[in-house]
């Protein structure tokens, strides 16, 4: 295969692994953040300490980390084809990827929240805040560090994830890699995909390190 006949598909394989990678960061950082805070106000000592909810939720978080992503996508294909119509393409891979996803960034969000000064906390509570004020201008805002890595680590995540979804047929530069590099014997080709997701890797480090480093130092 000439380099004028990958440049097209190698085109349209990031532009899909971008799609895929970019929708499922946005819903894991709605979904995994909601599901942080619950796990801390929800624990003993938390500002709404339910036991019983708490434990629930982690059983949860810990059954969505311990299933391997490829299991996952094909457990979850009558789902994902009943959401969006199809279990196959970009945009169903974007539904295992999301659910593979959240609870691994929930468990970033509760150790970034735990992570805030007990102290300031308190003093919000003594100047009579309401426990929507305290998560949403305290807790929140005091862990934007590690709740911008941690989301940082969790997009690196997904890239790969995203990759592996080529396996059933979700597209992007993984798809690519299967048909042209693993069952086509194309060493160019997969040489090509390699140096794309690293180079992707490395971007979202580097943006994510010179983000986390401008909220430390504010």
């Amino acid at each position: 295969m000439t380099w004028d006949e990958m440049v097209p598909l190698l085109r349209q394989g990031t532009l899909e692994t971008l799609q895929m990678t970019v929708w499922s960061t946005l819903f894991t950082a709605l979904g995994g953040t909601l599901l942080g805070v619950l796990l801390v106000l929800t624990e003993r000592g938390g500002l709404l300490p339910v036991p019983t909810v708490n434990k629930v939720l982690g059983v949860i978080v810990n059954i969505g980390r311990s299933l391997p992503f490829v299991i996952l996508m094909m457990a979850i294909i009558p789902f994902t084809r009943a959401l969006v119509g199809t279990s196959i393409g970009t945009q169903a891979a974007i539904v295992p990827l999301t659910l593979s996803a959240i609870p691994f960034y929930a468990r970033l969000v509760e150790t970034a929240l735990r992570e805030v000064d007990p102290g300031v906390v308190a003093a919000a509570q003594a100047m009579g805040a309401s426990r929507g004020q305290i998560v949403w201008k305290v807790l929140l805002r005091e862990a934007r560090p590690g709740l911008l890595a941690g989301l940082t680590v969790t997009v690196i995540a997904l890239i790969g994830y995203s990759a592996m979804a080529g396996a059933i047929g979700g597209g992007g530069l993984g798809d690519l890699a299967i048909r042209y590099g693993y069952q086509r014997f194309e060493t160019g080709m997969m040489l090509a995909i390699l140096v794309l997701l690293i180079a992707l890797v490395q971007v979202v480090q580097s943006l994510g390190d010179v983000a986390v480093r401008r909220l430390t130092h504010k």
